[in-house]
């Protein structure tokens, strides 16, 4: 109560200091760096990384790009070259002309570098950056390249497709903001019993987004994910407690005449009932934070802080604002569409057999798709763009006229044994789908002294401590043929250096699919125990944790076992963030109702009564919530062009309604169920002579 007063006399300030801070975090905002590959999040101890690393530090060369030049004659090809070499941070390129120009005969090179770089009318160039594959100079390379090569010129590679993405997102993302909020407000408005508290809670929670948005340059960078969704997300999942204030304080007026002292008792209710639904939700994120591919620990570290931000928004700078615009607020009262709840209430009651029995039969289709789905995702992030993007387009090219699906680097000791090289060459053509390997071994080939090749050519294949192969492979990353292939490939290569690697983004991405399976068993894992404890010790119960936990998993097993039926491919990501996101911000609607049958019990009321109660006083807040959830991510998930994105958003959306529909169905079914079994186990709950004779009231 000190705490309400304290913000009730002190708004005007609150409201000046929370203004004052969205300077520093428009900035803050504005100047935090935002990373668009994924492959980043890889943990540093894999080969694959520390191939990267190596790749970097002793040749000075991390981004790889294929640029495929039509319809262009061999005097402009070498016109262009030397442009793209003036570009900053290419540091080579490498093609055709720089093996050909030498004084040897064209036919007694090797058939397989000549048909390289040439096939019909298309040209392929190969160009290393002195940057990494998402530095924003590669980037800014890879646009200029763009530009001096014009409509006949396609880049491929990752760098390229980071390029496009971060051109799209930043294109979308303001977009995705705008719906977000318009139809927010839409869904309050129908549903909310004013007409202008909706912009009163946007004005609060956009305080808070800003806020969490701006404290992020504290952390040096953000993924594109995170930053496209976290301020969806953050709106979605705080605007729970705007509307949980509004209501308790319309009836904290009914007792106190006095606004100010509503207010303040409102305050109070908010925060004895906010805690612990946002701990769940907060429990939710930071669970995601254990995930070892760190994409994870990046949205859930900023989803968690955002929550914790929406909290305190709406304890102190909303109550200020709603005191502030009072009497407007007064004038703009209307009654909510939505009508009292009783007669649906006692129908859902009155009925429960049948959803217990619904229960049981859907959990095992619902669990198999489920099962399904996490294994039919997809991790080529090419796939989560637009068809008609420059990358995209690129590596379709590539494929097709040059029949490469992707591009191994292969890392041996500079000073290996000629003789092994050959024979590793040699072997590794061996491997299936390897279309060719392109070394110093196939630039010489056998009738052409080493030394024959020019410093232009030797630098990008060999330093002081490595040897660069690069493999140009049949197969497209993420395929279960790569695998494979990768497989096959390390064998090899381990076979005559114990410390060689193979690195680029297929094997990666290999990695990134064992990690990610473990890390979503992971993630599942210790979601569901944090949640578990909260509820067991917000409820003081041993069985309600279970009842309440089940419920919510059931609904994310219906959730992500829809893909399935429906032939769907979700990107990697999807069930990862969806199984934790959706327990923890919608187990709320779970624990109002369970907290008000609790009380109703507590009191002396029978069984059924407190059920029926329990579920019209939570029915109308729990519509508005879900609504609200899935108002601020459908249309994102209908407009983003970003699969990545718009696959956690049509989740986030769907999963909003089908938790609302088991918690307003299910869950009263489970108290008429194990109404005795909650009574012995919880702390509270009734008297044991209360609760046994409670329990033969049906």
């Amino acid at each position: 109560m000190k705490f309400g007063k304290a913000v009730v006399k002190s708004r005007i300030v609150i409201l000046v200091v929370a203004v004052a801070l969205m300077i520093p975090s428009l900035f803050g905002m504005i100047f935090t760096r935002v990373n668009y590959d994924m492959l980043n999040y890889l943990p540093e101890s894999l080969d694959t990384v520390k191939g990267q690393n190596y790749l970097m530090d002793d040749f000075g060369k991390g981004a790889f790009s294929f640029i495929i030049v039509e319809n262009m004659d061999a005097k402009d090809i070498v016109k262009l070259e030397n442009k793209i070499k003036k570009v900053d941070h290419v540091d080579t390129v490498l093609w055709y002309a720089d093996i050909a120009d030498l004084s040897v005969p064209i036919d007694v090179l090797p058939d397989k570098v000549r048909d390289a770089f040439n096939a019909g009318d298309s040209t392929l160039m190969a160009v290393f950056f002195d940057t990494s594959t998402s530095a924003d100079e590669t980037m800014e390379a890879i646009s200029r390249i763009r530009e001096i090569s014009g409509e006949q010129c396609f880049v491929s590679g990752m760098s390229a497709m980071v390029t496009d993405m971060k051109e799209l997102c930043e294109r979308e993302e303001t977009i995705y903001v705008a719906i977000a909020v318009v139809l927010a407000v839409v869904a309050m408005m129908l549903f909310m019993d004013n007409f202008i508290i909706p912009f009163v809670f946007l004005l609060s929670i956009g305080m808070s987004i800003l806020l969490n948005m701006g404290s992020n340059y504290f952390f040096g960078e953000i993924s594109y994910i995170t930053k496209a969704l976290s301020a969806v997300l953050q709106l979605a999942v705080t605007m729970d407690y705007s509307i949980f204030l509004w209501h308790s304080y319309e009836e904290q007026k009914q007792n106190h005449p006095d606004h100010k002292d509503a207010m303040a008792n409102a305050i109070k209710e908010t925060v004895l009932s906010v805690t612990g639904s946002s701990i769940t939700t907060v429990a939710g994120f930071i669970a995601l934070c254990f995930m070892s591919f760190t994409l994870g620990r990046d949205l859930g570290i900023v989803m968690a802080k955002g929550v914790v931000l929406g909290v305190l928004g709406c304890v102190t700078v909303l109550p200020a604002l709603i005191l502030l615009l009072d009497k407007p607020l007064e004038k703009t009262m209307h009654k909510a569409l939505i009508p009292p709840p009783k007669k649906l209430a006692k129908g859902i009651v009155k009925i429960f057999p049948v959803f217990l029995v619904l229960f049981l039969i859907l959990t095992g289709p619902a669990l198999y798709g489920y099962s399904r789905t996490n294994g039919e995702v997809y991790y080529n992030f090419s796939r989560s763009l637009p068809k008609d993007m420059a990358n995209v387009i690129a590596n379709t090219k590539l494929e097709e006229e040059f029949g490469i699906g992707t591009t191994h680097m292969v890392l041996i000791d500079s000073k290996l044994d000629n003789t092994d090289v050959h024979n590793m060459t040699k072997e590794l053509e061996k491997v299936k789908g390897v279309k060719y390997v392109l070394g110093i071994e196939s630039l010489v080939g056998s009738m052409i002294p080493e030394e024959m090749l020019p410093e232009s050519i030797t630098d990008v294949l060999k330093s002081d401590k490595w040897e660069l192969m690069l493999v140009n492979s049949d197969y497209k990353p993420a395929t279960d043929e790569v695998a494979a292939q990768i497989k096959g490939l390390n064998e090899v290569i381990k076979k005559y250096d114990k410390n060689g690697m193979l690195i680029g983004e297929a094997s990666c991405v290999n990695d990134m699919i064992d990690i990610t399976n473990v890390d979503f068993r992971v993630v599942n894992i210790i979601s569901i125990l944090a949640i578990f404890l909260i509820i067991a010790i917000v409820e003081k119960s041993i069985s309600l944790p279970f009842i309440l936990v089940a419920v919510i998993e059931f609904a994310i097993f219906i959730n992500l076992g829809i893909p399935h039926y429906l032939g769907e491919s979700l990107p990697f990501i999807a069930p990862i963030c969806i199984s934790t996101i959706q327990l923890g911000a919608t187990v709320d609607y779970a624990i109002l109702m369970t907290t008000r049958y609790k009380k109703e019990r507590s009191l002396g009321n029978e069984k059924r009564e407190s059920i029926i109660t329990a579920l019209k006083v939570s029915i109308p807040s729990i519509i508005v919530s879900a609504m609200g959830l899935f108002a601020a991510t459908i249309g994102v998930a209908i407009y983003s062009d970003v699969d990545m994105i718009g696959s956690l958003c049509l989740l986030m959306a769907r999963g909003a309604i089908i938790s609302m529909f088991c918690v307003i169905l299910v869950l009263p079914a489970m108290f008429m169920l194990f109404d005795r079994v909650i009574g012995a186990t919880t702390i509270g709950f009734r008297n044991k002579e209360k609760n046994l004779k409670g329990g033969n009231n049906q």
